[in-house]
Formats: C-alpha cells, structure tokens, sequence
C-alpha cells in the first residue's frame, strides 16, 4: 500500500538478500559505517544491521530514503559515485511513467 503511494517503483525487492545487497552498495560507496548510515537515513544501528543481513525489509519510507541517496550519488561530481549511483538507481529501482523502462 505505501509502495503505491511513492513515484517510484521497486523493481526487483522480492528477496531479502537483494535489499541487503542494495544496502551494503550504497553504503560502501558514501564510505559510511552501518552506524553513520543508520543516522543518515535516521533508523538504528540495528536495523541498517539487519537490513544488511538479511533478516528485515526496510520500510517504504526507508527504500525512499535510500532512493533518495542514489540520486544525490547520481549527480555527484566523482564519476565513480555518479555512475554508481545511476547503476544502483537502474538496477533496483523502475520510474513510473517510463515506456519500456
């Protein structure tokens, strides 16, 4: 229901192990510590940790928070966190309204 509600659309988060994935990514490349992340995206310690590990789902909230990272990465000026922000954005997540992709 909240999904529905966002301009986005999550395109490929049916295993927890994906959403871990994404997590771990996005993390690394803004070089922060699962507990900076978690203060960043204002959830604790624990649950980027599970996130990480596979053992909860972020909420819708939280994935657009994390969306939101991914953009901010995707206008960087460093081509290295610029592309790796517009391949995170490609690979997890689909806009709305797009033909075909």
């Amino acid at each position: 229901m909240p999904a529905a509600e966002s301009n986005v659309l999550i395109s490929s988060f049916t295993m927890p192990r994906e959403i871990a994935d994404l997590v771990r990514q996005l993390r690394q490349q803004l070089g922060l510590s699962q507990e900076k992340l978690a203060a960043k995206l204002g959830v604790s310690f624990r649950t980027v940790n599970r996130w990480e590990n596979g053992h909860t789902l972020p909420s819708a909230l939280a994935l657009k928070q994390v969306e939101e990272l991914l953009h901010q990465m995707s206008h960087s000026s460093k081509a290295t966190v610029r592309d790796c922000g517009k391949n995170l954005l490609s690979h997890y997540f689909q806009e709305r309204g797009r033909d075909g992709e």
